[in-house]
């Protein structure tokens, strides 16, 4: 018996081998074009990709969208101070889709980086548009779950003080998953779902996760981690302001 059975893993050993070879050589006979076509594609799609990561001066469309939305006369940052960034990223849907962002001109590279990082790992954002799509009014803008960053305004429950996205320094990403939380007030409503922040759901951001690294090994910091409110959507960083 035993010697049946040695017989029997040596012939289905062979069998293996040999199917093996056989698709290594299919590979191996495949056509030279097949395979520099496939190359081309693939590095045609690397280029796309790459060109669909963007950073410039503002265009004149996007002056003539944002002029007295999201900025304003007597914003403390010049819109020659301010970049436009196209970035792609992967919504909830799965797909890939196309995003612009407008911030200060210091930090747009950053960005660029730290958005290329989410798309290489497929972290999901439901949308990325500018606040201007909803009248420069945040509230709508989170409702919506959108991830947005200039606009000039001031911070949530206190008048007079400017927010650092008056100054394209900040950034609020999937406002529903992360929502802003301070005594019994839960800003959108629809976040009280994703309050307990030890049930990982799409979207949300957690300490050490790869959206968290992304921005803090770049010197920003998160509303999530600050003592007497909570703000999870929130990435800022400071840097020297004329």
């Amino acid at each position: 018996m035993k010697h049946k059975r040695y017989i029997l893993l040596v012939a289905a050993t062979l069998l293996l081998s040999v199917g093996c070879t056989k698709i290594q050589d299919a590979e191996a006979v495949k056509p030279p074009e097949t395979r520099v076509q496939q190359n081309s594609t693939m590095e045609a799609a690397k280029i796309e990709e790459q060109l669909s990561f963007t950073v410039s001066v503002l265009p004149y469309e996007i002056i003539e969208k944002i002029d007295g939305v999201s900025w304003k006369i007597g914003s403390p940052v010049a819109l020659e101070q301010l970049a436009y960034v196209k970035v792609l990223y992967w919504g909830f849907d799965g797909e890939t889709h196309e995003g612009e962002l407008v911030v200060h001109g210091a930090v747009a590279e950053e960005i660029l980086e730290i958005f290329q990082i989410l798309y290489e790992s497929k972290f999901p954002i439901e949308k990325i548009r500018l606040v201007d799509e909803y009248g420069g009014n945040d509230d709508l803008s989170m409702e919506d779950n959108n991830t947005s960053a200039f606009n000039f305004r001031e911070v949530a429950d206190s008048k007079g003080v400017l927010s650092k996205h008056s100054y394209g320094i900040a950034i609020d990403i999937n406002p529903i998953q992360n929502p802003y939380v301070t005594g019994g007030k839960i800003s959108p409503a629809a976040g009280k779902n994703y309050i307990d922040r030890t049930v990982v759901q799409k979207g949300m951001i957690v300490k050490g996760d790869v959206c968290y690294k992304a921005f803090t090994d770049r010197g920003w910091t998160w509303g999530g981690e600050w003592k007497s409110l909570k703000d999870y959507q929130h990435f800022q960083k400071s840097i020297p302001l004329q």
